[in-house]
């Protein structure tokens, strides 16, 4: 599979990057999957956290988990002081340098600003200095805008390239393009269930419930990572064109060797462009999955991304490809990964 092949995809991506969808209020995003995927399902639900699942069957009685999670970072009101200024707290791993002057956006539409008090020196900006103008002129016109407890994410436009895509919300949409993609080509001897995932960036909560009551035979989940190919970025040998990333161990996870060496002779045989990926921080909900019931088989493939947890993030659709066409590859091996007997 090459660019071309999805190019025409590429419009849902967009949709996908720009719906409001922080965690705990997926719906837009869930939404907008589930219109997507609906004439390739033979069953569609979503359960109490939220989660949404897309079922395919098969006839080989074994049933294959594959995951995405569909929310993104963002911000929640904590205060409203008498100028109408909002204090906030994050929502997922959202580092504070990437804050200051960002443009934020509630779900009702309201609009702000991240700015910071003054501060003595560089060295003292933190999370209680900051605060969001929405340009409201008191504490009442503000609290009919916006009210403790509403969610904010990222103003990040949509541009694409012949070969790039910088958004927001990258992390995890790609993953969920991904899916929906490889839904609509993947022809597979097993019932799969692709699920659509809740709340992953506050601690990985919709995939563990998810894969508790799925209780699958294996599990593939896609996923971002970061890269090594910027100035002066941590040494990692993960490069933005150079292939779908398969996941070696990150903070969440360590993958079984088995299946680490099911998805790389599948990406060999079918000639799919791959890179390994060791993340030293950071991590996935397969580390959730792989930890339910007595233990789960799970792979993770890893589209790499440029600057990760902010409003700019950077794939490559050469690695897009490449994913798609090697989740297809491992959904329709009949045999999956086997674990050893010793």
């Amino acid at each position: 599979m090459n660019v071309t092949d999805t190019q025409n995809a590429y419009p849902f991506l967009q949709q996908l990057t720009q719906a409001f969808g922080p965690s705990g209020l997926e719906n837009p995003v869930l939404s907008l999957l589930a219109v997507a995927t609906q004439g390739y399902a033979d069953e569609t639900y979503r359960d109490t956290l939220g989660n949404l699942y897309v079922i395919k069957r098969g006839t080989s009685g074994k049933q294959v988990m594959v995951s995405a999670h569909a929310d993104e970072i963002g911000l929640i009101v904590t205060f409203i002081d008498t100028d109408g200024f909002l204090r906030f707290t994050t929502l997922g791993g959202v580092s504070v340098t990437n804050l200051l002057y960002r443009r934020v956006v509630f779900e009702n539409g309201v609009s702000g600003v991240i700015a910071v008090e003054k501060l003595d020196k560089p060295g003292d900006l933190s999370l209680e200095k900051l605060y969001i103008d929405i340009g409201a002129t008191s504490e009442s016109d503000a609290a009919a805008k916006v009210r403790i407890g509403d969610s904010a994410v990222f103003v990040g436009e949509y541009t694409e390239t012949q070969t790039r895509v910088i958004s927001k919300a990258l992390d995890n949409r790609i993953g969920c393009f991904v899916l929906s993609e490889a839904l609509k080509q993947v022809v597979s001897p097993h019932t799969l269930v692709f699920v659509f995932t809740t709340q992953e960036e506050v601690g990985l909560r919709g995939a563990r419930p998810a894969a508790y009551a799925l209780d699958p035979d294996w599990a593939v989940t896609v996923d971002v990572t970061r890269t090594g190919d910027t100035p002066k970025s941590a040494r990692m040998a993960v490069r933005l064109g150079a292939g779908v990333g398969i996941k070696v161990m990150d903070r969440a996870i360590v993958i079984a060797p088995y299946v680490k060496t099911w998805i790389s002779e599948q990406a060999r045989k079918q000639q799919i462009p791959h890179q390994f990926e060791v993340l030293e921080s950071g991590g996935t909900e397969s580390g959730a999955i792989q930890l339910t019931k007595s233990g789960i088989p799970v792979g993770v493939l890893s589209i790499p991304a440029r600057y990760v947890h902010s409003p700019g993030e950077m794939i490559d659709k050469r690695d897009v490809a490449s994913a798609i066409a090697l989740l297809v590859a491992l959904l329709q091996d009949q045999a999956g990964p086997q674990i050893p007997i010793y």
